[in-house]
């Protein structure tokens, strides 16, 4: 294969915009008095080149860290752009969800924090008085900066940008932790190229008149990568909606799509079927959807039924069929690996499900035999190549399941100060140039389907399982929230034994479980033994969105499901736990105000 044409970089692309002004990003409610706030790509280099200077006065030196929790994306984008002008590492990290599990919430904040040894922290406004705690806690750190101080006027600021390589680290993104603990993975400033370079043109094909629009979180691959750094290369106009706002309103979404005439926009499935949910008749009726080119799924496996739904649903919207595009990619990858072709409707892969569950062969189903429903993710990006392989690195045939491995100039670095991590998973100078994906899939005819986690497989009576298929039968239940159901094993007497976590409102709750056991074993031909129903919110998550599978394992075997935070305590547990927090930050910004008078003292 030859090697691809040298893409341009991310900091060159943006300092080449300086006269880039009828093209930018848009920020909706994100100005002073709640009106949208715009920035053309001319103006977001001189507020890049306005932050990279005043880090650079806190004394920050190429290669330094710089975390992130910074909630509004027209403060986000901005200082991410010149950490990176400034030759710096930003560290994107997720803000506070939910008040309810604040003890977490910072638990796993200065563990990142103390795994990813920044300088200096900088936060929103909204989250500052909170997180002055951690600063006693992360041996490295410095100071926390309020992002709007960066904002300031920087007379005389130097316009030049860090001279930069393509080996040079760009920036962590701290995977998600949905089957593990989160580990930082080295994205370069030539992996990011690659992939930013390869989606826009070759797959998405960009174009000038392109506008994209999107709620996905900034600290997330998919947000950040896809949709705020691919466009600054690609030069694509973009709207962006306060992920809060979706989540309270998902019709936004459509809303904002239909209002700035959208043609790209990109999420995970759960947001499809929520949206394919909430949709008013009265919308349906008003929304024009014809000029979008491409609603890409992906960051999860793709449940050809949410898709399906979510497109005859939309199609008296003007939505064409060949819009809805899976695709497939992963942090250690950058972001993208594979995309379904722009001219190709929803593809799935009807196979055999006892081939499937016993010999790990995806088989067509011949006619009146038990099937499953595979998506197909489409072909590997140009200049890359996938496989699948055994747990010995032997490439398997066509059709036979087995772990998805990727090679190319996007994958990442490795994982930031975990070699054994970075080695395991094929990355780095020591790897075979194949990252070892731990997801689990098929090739058919050179395109890639999905099935599964490779940690997540049940085995249960010598037979494996997807745990995805299972929740995809429990979410059909009715009364069982979209989005929001768990399947894993406990120890049996004779072999593992299936659990059901499901989130709902029913208040009937011994018929819903009837329901769920009956489902499962009429579907899968599977014995439940245990079906867990919580209230919304109560099922662990990542810090994008994904429901925690691991964890809510944990949790149900030390019997703390639905237990930790306040959610039993109301409004007056919630303001007696930030009450706590903020205790903790003021005393904590009273000893880092007290080292540095030392400091001073003594030199």
């Amino acid at each position: 294969m030859n090697p691809p044409p040298a893409p341009i970089g991310l900091v060159e692309s943006l300092d080449s915009a300086r006269d880039v002004h009828d093209r930018g990003f848009t920020f909706l409610g994100g100005a002073a008095d709640g009106t949208d706030l715009v920035y053309s790509f001319a103006g977001l280099r001189q507020e890049a080149i306005k932050r990279a200077h005043h880090l650079r006065a806190l004394g920050l030196t190429k290669g330094d860290r710089v975390a992130m929790v910074i909630p509004d994306g027209q403060e986000f984008i901005p200082t991410f752009l010149g950490a990176l002008w400034a030759g710096l590492v930003p560290v994107p990290l997720y803000p506070p969800l939910a008040l309810g599990k604040l003890d977490a919430f910072m638990e796993a904040l200065t563990g990142i924090l103390i795994a990813s040894t920044p300088r200096v922290l900088v936060v929103g406004a909204k989250v500052k008085p909170l997180l002055w705690s951690v600063v006693g806690k992360v041996a490295t750190l410095e100071s926390i900066v309020d992002s709007s101080e960066l904002g300031k006027p920087a007379p005389g600021a130097d316009e030049r940008p860090c001279p930069l390589e393509p080996g040079d680290l760009a920036f962590l993104q701290y995977t998600s932790g949905s089957t593990s603990a989160p580990k930082g993975v080295m994205v370069t400033h030539g992996s990011l190229a690659a992939n930013c370079d390869t989606i826009a043109k070759l797959a998405v094909r960009t174009n000038a008149s392109d506008v994209g629009v999107s709620w996905l979180p900034l600290y997330h691959d998919m947000g950040l990568i896809g949709h705020v750094l691919t466009p600054i290369i690609a030069r694509v106009t973009s709207v962006f909606i306060p992920t809060l706002s979706f989540i309270k309103n998902a019709t936004l979404w459509l809303e904002t799509i239909h209002k700035y005439k959208g043609t790209l926009s990109f999420a995970p499935n759960f947001a499809y079927a929520l949206v394919t949910k909430r949709a008013r008749a009265d919308q349906l009726a008003r929304w024009d959807l014809s000029r979008m080119r491409i609603f890409g799924c992906g960051a999860e496996p793709i449940n050809p039924g949410t898709m399906r739904a979510f497109a005859d649903k939309f199609a008296q919207c003007g939505l064409k069929p060949e819009a809805i595009t899976p695709c497939y990619g992963m942090a250690e990858a950058t972001l993208a690996m594979s995309f379904v072709g722009l001219d190709q409707p929803l593809k799935t892969d009807a196979i055999d499900e006892a081939s499937y569950h016993g010999e790990q062969t995806a088989r067509p189903a011949a006619q009146g035999k038990a099937q499953l429903d595979v998506v197909s993710c489409g072909k590997v990006l140009p200049f890359h190549e996938l496989s699948i392989q055994d747990d010995t690195g032997r490439r398997l045939a066509e059709r036979v399941v087995g772990e998805i491995c990727f090679k190319g100039p996007s994958v990442a670095a490795g994982y930031w100060q975990n070699p054994e991590a970075t080695r395991a998973a094929g990355m780095g100078p020591e790897g075979n140039g194949w990252l070892r994906t731990g997801d689990l899939g098929y090739l058919a005819e050179g395109e890639i389907y999905i099935s599964g986690r490779l940690k997540d497989i049940l085995i249960v009576n010598g037979r494996n399982y997807y745990p995805q298929r299972i929740e995809w039968a429990v979410e059909e239940v009715a009364g069982v929230r979209k989005g929001s159901a768990v399947v894993f094993s406990r120890p049996g007497k004779s072999s593992e034994e299936v659990v059901v976590c499901a989130e709902t409102r029913d208040p009937d709750r011994e018929a819903l479980r009837a329901a769920i056991v009956a489902k499962v074993n009429e579907d899968l031909q599977l014995a439940v033994a245990d079906v867990r129903l919580v209230p919304p919110g109560v099922l662990p998550k990542t810090s994008s969105g994904k429901l925690q599978r691991r964890k809510t394992r944990e949790q149900y075997l030390a019997d703390k499901l639905g237990k930790e935070g306040v959610r039993t305590m109301g409004d007056m547990g919630q303001r007696l736990l930030v009450a706590k927090h903020l205790a903790f930050s003021l005393m904590g910004r009273a000893r880092h105000s007290a080292r540095g008078i030392v400091r001073r003292f003594l030199s």
